[in-house]
């Protein structure tokens, strides 16, 4: 009796995290994606990064648990400590550092749980990557693993991203790029044009030797405003914050981040906290134009 009334507690107790899981990852809602208040979300975020990683205890198999936990921990990593870190002032060197550190720790924690979701869908998905042989397995994917290759992707460039001179992840970004072109292949307009906002970053970033490309990225910049229908800042913020300040273009600078600044986040409520953290971002630059470009007259006020 005692066995048999311990099953039973086990898959109730099994049944109910499965549901909370399924509740939490249904992604029809807009609780956290929808706020206008950064700072009330970045406090509320930590909780339920842990809650995730505790429901993952109890149902290490189940991918979407898996999706929503690394892509959480990604876009924590970057909103509320890489973006804090890079706008921090000159002096507080040691503080960014810190907390540059601290992103790229975040960023792979979250690709851990993707990957793991990866090979959930895709049983050799991990080895194929290690092997270089990933490229067959990525042909054979589907609209379905859109999210799973965004996300991976977005990650492990995340990481990368808070430190250019670790060679080893340097030496990954190939791999980490081609997840996003797949994704690209299959859903060009995934979650408003999200995909075009990676490669307007990538391509205006990197160098040309490395596949940078100005033509790409503002090819990506049409596509992301067209798919968003202008709606969307981050798209405004992530050329100027590239190809301008390569061109040392302060005009263009200056237009794409007023365009940025003129969307109105209540127009796009399933994105209003990321256009929000744009438009921070996008004041930000506009208050630090003297940092990125040689100007010959004082910063109009």
């Amino acid at each position: 009796m005692i066995s048999v009334l311990t099953v039973t507690s086990c898959s109730l107790n099994k049944l109910v995290v499965n549901k909370l899981a399924d509740a939490l990852t249904s992604g029809s809602g807009t609780t956290f994606t929808g706020d206008d208040d950064p700072e009330l979300v970045g406090a509320a975020l930590p909780f339920a990064l842990k809650t995730y990683e505790a429901l993952l205890e109890q149902t290490p198999e189940n991918t979407e648990l898996l999706l929503a936990t690394g892509s959480a921990f990604t876009m924590y990593a970057n909103a509320f400590v890489q973006t804090p870190a890079d706008m921090l002032p000159g002096m507080e060197y040691a503080r960014r550092e810190e907390m540059l550190i601290r992103a790229k720790k975040l960023y792979l924690r979250g690709r851990s749980y993707l990957m793991r979701a990866m090979e959930l869908r895709h049983p050799g998905f991990g080895a194929a990557l290690e092997a270089d042989g990933h490229l067959p397995l990525l042909e054979g994917m589907e609209q379905e693993d859109v999210p799973y290759l965004f996300w991976t992707s977005a990650a492990w460039m995340g990481a990368f991203s808070t430190n250019a001179f670790d060679i080893e992840m340097l030496m990954s970004v190939p791999t980490a790029v081609s997840l996003m072109e797949r994704a690209l292949e299959l859903e060009e307009d995934y979650a408003g044009g999200m995909i075009h906002d990676f490669f307007i970053s990538y391509y205006g970033s990197v160098p040309e030797a490395m596949g940078g490309s100005e033509e790409k990225a503002r090819y990506h910049f049409a596509r992301a405003v067209f798919y968003s229908e202008g709606k969307s800042a981050s798209a405004y913020v992530a050329l100027a914050s590239t190809v301008s300040v390569k061109n040392q273009d302060a005009d263009e600078f200056r237009d794409l981040l007023n365009k940025a600044l003129a969307i109105d986040p209540d127009d796009y409520m399933e994105n209003r906290l990321a256009n929000t953290l744009s438009q921070r971002k996008a004041r930000w630059l506009l208050q630090h134009l003297e940092d990125y470009f040689l100007l010959d007259s004082p910063v109009e006020e």
